[in-house]
């Protein structure tokens, strides 16, 4: 009998089949090789030809001289692996020969040359006959058939298995050649940049084929391990964990809006009076040449401002060193903020003069927490 070895892939397009494999309880993989299939050669389809030709002539002495040495099994060689033609497309079929190894083993033991009877390969389903008279069915059995006939049908199948041989070796020049002019109009200018599948679907095929490659390797190598299947399982146990508590901390996070809690509103806290209301009143004061008096307007704006982003709490008894301690020592306006602080107490509550270079520096710090 000959076989077409037919591969079938199966694809895969969902990556999350892998946890589903991962998970599964591990299953030890029966694998069944077909005696005879690591004794096969591949062969063109001259040198098939050629084999039939010699199994042919080993059919013919056994059927003459019918001895262990004419008949023995080891001379039919190894089963033929032939690249067929199929409809124009190229396809590998195994060609066995166990039949023929049985039929001359079974020769070769017989010395009756001629006279041994053997029951078929293949029954025929027994013939019924109908008793007219009594209306009961009574079965025939198929006579045995002799070696010298079945010797006979094996000359038979091998001289067809050689005219279907001879048959598609000259099937192949014709495809050969129409091949050959299809290329040949497929190189024309007018078919350049035409191609039969976009790169798109050349990668989404060729994953999809390592992926279907990879999971078989896995699920092989499983079974061998089935240990590898309990560690992928607690990784992926571990990774869910991990993943709920980082959402857990997000959400813990995220609702945490403010810093502090929210200001209530006091008489008389900067932050009653709007930043730009202070700005005003220190240009004003500016334009004037009281310089004092406008860094120390600069300043309340500058503390608006900052109070207005809630950094603290409104309070309208706070000290200006109090409001310095508020900031984080890692917050980078701590530095500007001490530095106007200085410059409005010195010139403020020191009774210090200022001039216009004062209220220039004291302008830019301001400006540079937010007031401008």
């Amino acid at each position: 009998m000959r076989r077409l070895r037919s591969g079938s892939g199966s694809w895969i397009w969902l990556p999350c089949a892998l946890l589903l494999v991962v998970a599964a309880k591990p299953v030890r993989a029966a694998f069944i090789v077909a005696p005879g299939a690591d004794q096969s050669a591949r062969v063109s389809i001259a040198q098939y030809r050629k084999h039939l030709e010699d199994l042919d002539g080993l059919v013919a002495t056994c059927q003459k001289q019918r001895s262990a040495a004419a008949c023995d099994r080891a001379k039919v060689g190894q089963d033929d692996s032939v690249l067929w033609m199929s409809g124009g497309a190229s396809v590998e079929r195994q060609v066995r020969y166990d039949w023929l190894r049985d039929l001359l083993d079974q020769a070769g033991k017989d010395s009756g040359a001629g006279t041994a009877k053997v029951e078929p390969a293949l029954k025929t389903k027994p013939e019924t006959n109908i008793n007219t008279k009594t209306g009961t069915k009574t079965g025939a059995k198929t006579a045995p058939v002799s070696l010298d006939t079945l010797l006979t049908q094996a000359h038979q199948r091998l001289t067809e298995d050689w005219n279907q041989a001879s048959t598609a070796e000259q099937i192949v020049p014709v495809y050969a050649s129409e091949s050959k002019s299809l290329n040949a109009i497929l190189a024309r200018k007018e078919y350049k940049g035409v191609s039969e599948s976009s790169a798109r679907e050349r990668f989404l095929e060729w994953l999809a084929n390592w992926l279907d490659s990879a999971l078989t390797r896995l699920v092989r190598f499983g079974s061998r391990s089935p240990w590898i299947a309990f560690t992928l399982r607690a990784l992926l146990l571990g990774a869910i964990c991990l993943g709920l508590v980082w959402a857990l901390i997000r959400v813990e996070r995220r609702s945490r809006i403010k810093l502090s809690p929210e200001p209530l509103t006091v008489a008389g806290a900067p932050s009653t009076r709007e930043w730009q209301l202070w700005l005003a009143d220190a240009h004003s004061m500016a334009e004037q040449g009281l310089w004092r008096e406008a860094i120390h307007f600069l300043y309340w704006a500058a503390i608006a401002r900052l109070e207005s982003r809630r950094m603290w709490p409104a309070d309208r008894a706070r000290t200006p060193r109090e409001y310095l301690r508020l900031l984080p020592a890692a917050d980078p306006r701590l530095g500007k903020l001490a530095t106007l602080t200085r410059s409005f107490e010195r010139t403020w509550y020191g009774g210090r003069e200022a001039g216009f270079s004062d209220f220039e520096a004291a302008e830019k710090l301001a400006a540079e927490l937010g007031v401008e």
